[in-house]
């Protein structure tokens, strides 16, 4: 588990379940996803997923229903869908991340999967590198374009959600944040040698609307 030296009470929290936590290190970073690579760097695991402090897995069964996928389809990669919460009232959604499964191009269209539900093999990371610290709100989207839509890792749906998370994004946090992060879209595809259609950076944000009128299955 890495901390990157928290205020708050992350720490009492994780010292009442030590038992059951391998390797706790709090220490300063540089930024969110500098703590997320040396958190894989030192992840021992065929199969490592990312989860923040304010996101949660759904129930008992995620892990298990997970690496059964990766099992049965040798899979890569795998995501799923994801609640939005209300931060309060975590029974309270907010949005509904309903996934769809994944075809070769969906990227050029806008969709990516989200994040707090992807599970990559270890060995991906080895093999195409970490999260790219130049971005401050978008890494997330490089990391994922860069392993599926670049490098053509193989990736499985699981259709059904798997992550509650807490509503209050940085990206989505005001409109300002919203336009930076969509010029670190861009620049996503730039790093990656990929050029983007005319509209993909358009149709990513708008592709999530349906989220806010789908509230439940």
């Amino acid at each position: 588990m890495k901390n990157g030296v928290s205020t708050d009470n992350t720490l009492s929290i994780i010292n009442k379940y030590k038992d059951k936590i391998a390797k706790v290190v709090s220490e300063k970073d540089n930024g969110i996803y500098d703590a997320i690579n040396k958190g894989i760097n030192l992840a021992t695991g065929d199969i490592i997923a990312n989860l923040n402090s304010d996101d949660f897995y759904i129930d008992n069964n995620v892990i298990a229903d997970v690496v059964a996928t990766f099992e049965k389809e040798k899979t890569d990669t795998l995501y799923a869908d994801l609640y939005y919460v209300d931060a309060a009232d975590t029974n309270k959604i907010v949005r509904y991340w309903k996934s769809k499964q994944y075809k070769e191009g969906l990227f050029l269209k806008g969709w990516m999967p989200p994040h707090p539900t992807f599970f990559v093999k270890k060995e991906v990371y080895q093999k195409y590198g970490l999260f790219d610290l130049q971005f401050k709100s978008a890494a997330d989207y490089e990391i994922m374009l860069r392993f599926i839509h670049r490098f053509k890792a193989s990736i499985s749906y699981l259709p059904r959600v798997i992550v509650k998370m807490r509503v209050g994004g940085v990206s989505n946090s005001s409109l300002k944040n919203r336009i930076k992060a969509n010029q670190e879209d861009r620049r996503a595809w730039e790093v990656n040698g990929l050029k983007p259609h005319a509209f993909t950076l358009v149709f990513k944000p708008l592709s999530k609307l349906l989220q806010f009128v789908r509230k439940s299955h």
